[in-house]
């Protein structure tokens, strides 16, 4: 839609817009991780943004008041964005093109083993950090 078009649209559906954009934009990094032309450097913030953002469970649960939603919000769409930015003009046209095809085939988006294997991790090393943090000292008499 051209930008003086959506400026008449009601605020509600322009964020749906946004919303259904960035949705594919992340499905359209699944696909320019594989693609030849993507340099590593948008390779790996591109397999690290998807792992998190197909991953079926959060890093952060949904039903933590206010921050449950704050990575899906906030960190999720800028870690999308920039990966985005950083991707040459090109293989982000043909990414787009194939997250929107794979989309309309499946209507639903794909999900992360690698993205659940993430936040299990994260999950483990903070609870780690914690009960050494608040347990007894090690080698304590």
């Amino acid at each position: 839609m051209p930008p003086d078009q959506s400026a008449s649209l009601p605020l509600t559906q322009r964020l749906r817009t946004w919303a259904r954009a960035v949705k594919r934009d992340g499905v359209a990094l699944w696909f320019a991780c594989r693609h030849p032309d993507t340099p590593w450097y948008v390779k790996a913030l591109g397999a690290f943004v998807v792992a998190y953002a197909l991953s079926p469970i959060d890093l952060v649960p949904d039903f933590i008041p206010v921050l449950g939603y704050i990575d899906d919000v906030l960190l999720l769409p800028a870690l999308i964005w920039l990966a985005v930015r950083l991707m040459p003009a090109a293989v982000l046209a043909s990414s787009r093109e194939q997250a929107s095809a794979w989309m309309a085939a499946s209507g639903a988006k794909p999900r992360s083993r690698w993205g659940v294997v993430l936040v299990v991790s994260v999950w483990a090393v903070v609870a780690y950090g914690i009960w050494r943090w608040l347990g007894p000292p090690p080698f304590a008499n």
